[in-house]
């Protein structure tokens, strides 16, 4: 059996998987690939050998970059990674995952872009399922949500598209790092008042989680927004603009209370898209938490009335912040 290699192609990160002889080694390069789209190729590339790939190696992949604004529509988004990919990889050796749960050729992910576009969720459901029949799988990431329903070893979610999911409360734009302070609350308690948020772009929720504690600045792995470090004293600096001040203005403790306002927000919103699901599902009664925001996920399951697991007491916490890579890996394995 030759090795596999699982890809995640995400907008801004990239996250990848080698199965080798039962064992799994994991890579994560920050990428943007709005601002570079002609490095794809070659990061692939790279990543690969960091990864110990050799020319025997087969790779499967999931992608969510296709949404990216570089492209006009997911049709050209797909068509273009799987072109960068195919440019690294000998073709015949690239099967690409699809929101129905099977593997597809590289000219058929082309031919049929919303069949594979944004399929990530599932490849992690699917994998999750044969360990965890009936749970709600919740995996917070950098930027998004995903809340899938799993009963007796299906998954059932209502959406597929990114549309649909959103329709449905399966998928939820907030995630442990990118998302913009002022997309998660419109107000915060202050001095006595509910003072309005900026809305600049002047912090997001990875100052929140580096402020608290609960992410290390090497865990913020996408841009500032002021171009400055990850570290705390940075962080506190973008919080206190939220209610456009500075930290000559504001104490330890004011900055503490705009983060825990945001991060107790954030938190209520996972809970009641958790809410939703679980009532179209009323089985479900426990919570697989995964990702980088995997305490923000377990949080919120408990603010929901589930119990919960986190998937890295199973694959390892390298493993579980790159899930859909390791997932789309093994589950070709099984295919093979």
């Amino acid at each position: 059996m030759p090795s596999i290699i699982g890809w995640d192609i995400g907008g801004v990160n990239i996250k990848a998987a080698r199965l080798e002889a039962g064992a799994v080694r994991v890579a994560l390069e920050p990428f943007e690939l709005q601002r570079a789209p002609d490095r794809l190729a070659t990061t692939l590339a790279a990543i690969a050998a960091d990864l110990g790939a050799t020319g025997a190696d087969r790779h499967a992949v999931t992608m969510t970059a296709e949404l990216s604004q570089l492209f006009r529509t997911k049709r050209e988004g797909v068509d273009f990674i799987v072109r960068a990919l195919a440019a690294v990889f000998p073709t015949e050796r690239l099967s690409v995952f699809g929101t129905d749960g099977r593997f597809h050729s590289a000219s058929d992910a082309r031919r049929e872009p919303l069949c594979v576009a944004a399929a990530n969720w599932m490849a992690t459901a699917a994998l999750v399922a044969q360990s965890v029949p009936t749970c709600l799988l919740v995996d917070i990431g950098s930027t998004t949500t995903d809340v899938i329903p799993l009963v007796q070893g299906k998954v059932i979610a209502s959406g597929r598209t990114d549309p649909e999911r959103l329709a449905t409360g399966e998928l939820v734009y907030t995630g442990a790092l990118r998302t913009p302070t002022e997309a998660v609350v419109r107000h915060v308690a202050f001095r006595g008042a509910s003072a309005g948020v900026s809305a600049e772009g002047f912090a997001i929720m990875g100052d929140v989680y580096v402020w608290l504690g609960a992410l290390a600045a090497e865990d913020y792995t996408v841009p500032t927004p002021d171009g400055r470090p990850a570290g705390r004293n940075f962080a506190g600096e973008r919080l206190a603009r939220v209610l456009c001040a500075d930290r000559e203005m504001l104490t330890d403790a004011e900055v503490d209370a705009i983060a825990r306002a945001l991060a107790d927000a954030q938190a209520a919103a996972v809970a009641e898209a958790i809410h939703r699901v679980v009532a179209r599902h009323p089985s479900i009664t426990t919570t697989v938490v995964t990702g980088l925001g995997d305490f923000i996920a377990a949080r919120a399951a408990v603010q929901a009335g589930l119990a919960v697991t986190r998937l890295a007491e199973h694959l390892g916490d390298a493993a579980a912040r790159t899930a859909p890579a390791v997932a789309v890996a093994m589950l070709l394995e099984q295919t093979l």
